[in-house]
């Protein structure tokens, strides 16, 4: 997770202000919207998008998103995704029940708005409809439709508007009422809570270079403020393949430098892209990892399509149990051995997973 602190030009944010709920003993809310128009933000990280109830996992959900809900079926939820993929990333569909299909491997990302926060990861193949407006410049505006399950979805409370009771033409019955619980005290305030009221320009200082845009569902929190200039902080995520590796850490090294030099690469520190197989337990066949002990075996390093032995700790296994076969990972691991005694496969350490994606 990445954590930003940046400058924003003052009146470019706006605070986030309580509504107290006695307000709402003397409304009447009018018919809220039908079932079919429910909106749910996706409330996890890591959350598939299925092509039907139990099926096939065929998109990953970033946490945040905001999603059309439907029919319900169980604990699943039809959604609709809805976003913005870059032209060139898509192409024209041969099947005849989508218009477009993703073109760029292993995937790409789905938009809410053209540059806008991020909906969903799509692989390559992936099937989408378009939708108006169709497009905006470099940008094509699409929609699928599938389900989620219920668990990763929090549901969006919906504004309704209201009108003031009249009482003149109240019953006897209505005119006679239960007194309600005293008041709660009001919730308290926090000042340091924003969000922009428009898409707001970052600056890395006042006057200073822009640093990017932030959308106005972006939550900030504010941390000085100096005339028109407020510092504020804000968290997010990037893609791992996007960061440089942090100093001491080797990138590029192959499987077969490893395998000619040994000892040379003995306690080194490398950054790999690795196909995900399985998990494993040790054997005979494997006497440089302990008997018994978990390794997840994995082709790689990408390109490559020998076989790589990734110690894991128990504690880190969880991660990789999420991780279906033959999708791309990214790890940072400490080689134990260049080239394994008898299968001449390198063994490495797992330090930590950066990523696991959809081909």
């Amino acid at each position: 997770m990445l954590r930003v602190v940046v400058i924003l030009k003052g009146m470019q944010v706006s605070q986030i202000t309580p509504v107290l709920l006695a307000l709402l003993g003397l409304a009447t809310p009018q018919v809220a919207a039908s079932q079919g128009g429910n909106r749910y933000r996706v409330n996890v990280d890591n959350a598939w998008f299925y092509q039907d109830v139990a099926g096939r996992r065929i998109a990953r959900l970033a946490r945040g998103a905001v999603l059309t809900g439907g029919a319900t079926r169980n604990d699943w939820i039809q959604v609709t995704l809805d976003g913005w993929i870059f032209a060139t990333s898509v192409g024209r569909s041969d099947r005849p029940d989508f218009d477009l299909l993703v073109t760029r491997a292993p995937n790409e990302n789905l938009r809410a708005a053209p540059a806008g926060p991020l909906v969903a990861e799509l692989s390559q193949g992936f099937g989408l409809k378009r939708a108006p407006p169709d497009s905006s410049g470099r940008w094509v505006h699409a929609v699928r439709e599938g389900w989620v399950q219920r668990s990763a979805l929090s549901p969006i409370a919906d504004v309704v508007s209201t009108r003031t009771a009249d009482t003149s033409r109240a019953s006897d019955s209505q005119a006679v009422r239960t007194p309600g619980p005293s008041p709660q005290a009001p919730t308290p305030i926090d000042s340091t809570r924003a969000q922009p009221v428009r898409m707001t320009t970052l600056y890395r200082a006042p006057d200073g270079p822009e640093a990017g845009t932030l959308t106005t569902d972006t939550p900030l929190r504010v941390l000085s403020r100096n005339g028109e200039w407020t510092r504020v902080q804000f968290e997010g995520w990037v893609k791992g393949g996007d960061l440089a590796a942090p100093a001491g850490v080797q990138v590029g090294v192959t499987a077969a430098e490893l395998r000619a030099e040994p000892q040379r690469y003995a306690g080194q520190v490398l950054r790999w892209n690795l196909e995900f197989i399985a998990i494993q337990k040790a054997d005979e066949l494997r006497p440089d990892i302990p008997t018994g002990a978990t390794y997840v075996l994995a082709r790689g390093p990408l390109p490559e399509r020998g076989f790589v032995y990734v110690v894991v700790p128990d504690t880190k296994l969880p991660a990789f149990r999420a991780l279906t076969p033959l999708v791309t990972m990214t790890i940072t691991a400490r080689v134990r051995n260049g080239r394994s005694r008898y299968l001449g496969n390198p063994v490495v350490d797992l330090i930590s997973l950066e990523g696991g994606v959809t081909p």
